[in-house]
């Protein structure tokens, strides 16, 4: 064995979780009164968990009809109230935290640790928009054609009704983060969760509307993409999606077409550095936080791990010391460090990309198996060495428990190592002269990097814009531009007195030398 045996039981659903509740969740669809019905499971254990409502293209298009009349009213809403609101919906996620993390590890099946990230994220997100949105959406003076003769203002107005089609491996983030500032700038939401974690989606817009959000302005529909995508599409004034780059493309083709915007976070083949001067212990426990959180199934985790080669045989002896510690199971409390897969395609995805490495000469330095022992969808947290291109995982993301390790020699080939992939998501560099590796970290094509972290640090600094280069996505959530992609900009130019056309009396050559004597005038004196 390569891992502890905590977590042999199975959990039983929490008592919070009772079938009126989970109802009452579940009425919360957009969907007519004779919605067929899917059952979704939970990993821990394989048992019926929910009974929800399946919406048609129908049952989309009658959401955005009254997304859209509500939207008026709402975009009208002085921001303060809009704040008032969001900043209400903050306290009550803190204060109801424990409903959310028993749903979030009965729909996914990550441990306690992983989803109070979750509830971190969110608070911080909430209070973040509440406060910035008056400063992000106010009018903005800009410089005029002419200065002082041209009053220029910009200005910000919501899109209208904002798609947002969300993934089932952070139900809480993914779903509530995107919508926040969204609504924060005036727009009413329509939302497709994944089906398999729509209850915790649904227990975010519960609390919403608790916090006095007005109902029609954020409603969630149940779905396949194959069935309402393009209901989705149809209705929508821009678009979010989180998921996979196939899944992205045709969005963005679609968005394209219909020319609204898009923003998608996409996949990522993920890298870490390890530079000749890490802190050898800290490093190896960065790098199971970097590698194995909710199971590897993280957008921004960690998949490649390049050490150098002076240090790279003590690194990894250290690395798999504290990977073959983890405590894997299922539990709803903090006694574990690994939970479970969430779904049975992401087990097969994972045991055939380990599968296939291994058959054609990689070596397993810890996990590396299914464990039905714990529960139906569970892997142990999996190290590869002797990884090379023509195995399957080598340049395709595998979002599972895995990660394999490299030497390099010199930090331009750890460099070129970690660029070489269409992807460019995150990133972790480990090094004790800071300077140094964050040097290395700007030179990585990757839209946020973490030094000496693994991806929290870059996640959690919500001030600052993140997102993918490449095929890890378009556009960025956080920050100002995660609010402000989610608006219309207009320039407002008022000329006065005199403009670019000459003045009655003066002829267009001599006014074509005025203007010139003006700008190279303006050049002197340093205007912009």
């Amino acid at each position: 064995m390569t891992t502890t045996d905590t977590g042999r039981v199975k959990a039983a659903l929490p008592t919070s979780l009772t079938p009126a509740r989970l109802g009452r969740l579940a009425t919360l669809v957009a969907a007519g009164a004779r919605a067929q019905r899917v059952a979704t499971t939970s990993p821990f254990t394989g048992a019926p968990l929910a009974d929800l409502p399946v919406s048609t293209p129908d049952d989309v298009e009658d959401a955005f009809a009254r997304a859209r009349a509500a939207q008026a009213a709402w975009a009208a809403t002085p921001v303060a109230d809009r704040k008032r609101i969001m900043l209400r919906f903050h306290d009550l996620v803190l204060q109801r935290q424990e409903e959310a993390l028993d749903l979030m590890q009965a729909e996914s099946g990550k441990t306690r640790r992983d989803a109070f990230l979750e509830v971190s994220d969110i608070a911080i997100t909430a209070r973040y928009y509440a406060r910035s949105a008056r400063r992000l959406l106010s009018p903005k003076r800009r410089k005029g054609a002419i200065p002082v003769l041209t009053h220029t203002t910009e200005l910000h107005h919501p899109k209208g009704v904002v798609t947002v089609i969300s993934p089932w491996n952070y139900p809480l983030s993914m779903a509530a983060g995107d919508a926040i500032p969204a609504l924060m700038a005036g727009n009413a939401v329509v939302q497709k969760p994944d089906t398999q974690t729509a209850l915790t989606a649904l227990w975010a817009l519960a609390l919403m509307r608790e916090a006095d959000l007005p109902a029609d302005v954020w409603q969630m529909v149940v779905g396949r993409g194959s069935s309402i995508g393009d209901a989705l599409m149809a209705g929508a004034d821009y678009m979010m999606f989180t998921g996979s780059t196939a899944s992205g493309r045709r969005i963005a083709r679609n968005a394209g077409e219909r020319l609204i915007g898009a923003s998608l976070e996409l996949g990522g083949k993920n890298a870490m550095i390890v530079l000749a001067d890490a802190d050898i212990e800290k490093a190896a426990v960065g790098a199971v936080a970097a590698c194995f959180p909710s199971a590897g199934q993280l957008c921004v985790s960690i998949e490649r791990l390049y050490v150098a080669d002076e240090i790279h045989d003590a690194f990894v002896t250290a690395f798999v010391e504290r990977v073959r510690a983890v405590r894997l199971g299922g539990a709803y409390d903090f006694s574990v460090d690994m939970g479970s897969l969430t779904t049975p395609s992401q087990l097969e995805t994972v045991s055939s990309h380990v599968d296939d490495a291994v058959s054609k000469g990689a070596t397993v330095l810890a996990g590396g198996k299914a464990r039905p022992d714990l529960g139906p969808l569970f892997y142990e947290p999996t190290i590869l060495a002797h990884v090379t291109p023509q195995m399957t995982l080598f340049d395709r993301e595998t979002f599972g428990p895995v990660v394999s390790i490299y030497r390099y020699r010199s930090v331009e080939e750890a460099v070129e190592m970690a660029n070489a992939t269409p992807y460019g998501l995150n990133a972790s560099v480990w090094g004790r002269n800071t300077a140094r590796a964050r040097k290395v970290a700007g030179r990585l094509h990757a839209g946020t990097v973490n030094v000496n972290e693994a991806f929290a640090a870059a996640w959690g600094s919500i001030d600052a814009p993140m997102g993918g280069m490449g095929d890890s996505g378009l556009g960025r959530r956080h920050g100002a531009d995660g609010l402000l992609k989610y608006t219309e900009a207009q320039t407002v130019a008022h000329q006065r007195l005199q403009g670019f056309t000459a003045p009655r009396g003066v002829g267009h050559e001599q006014w074509t030398q005025i203007l010139t004597r003006a700008f190279k005038t303006l050049r002197t004196l340093g205007v912009r």
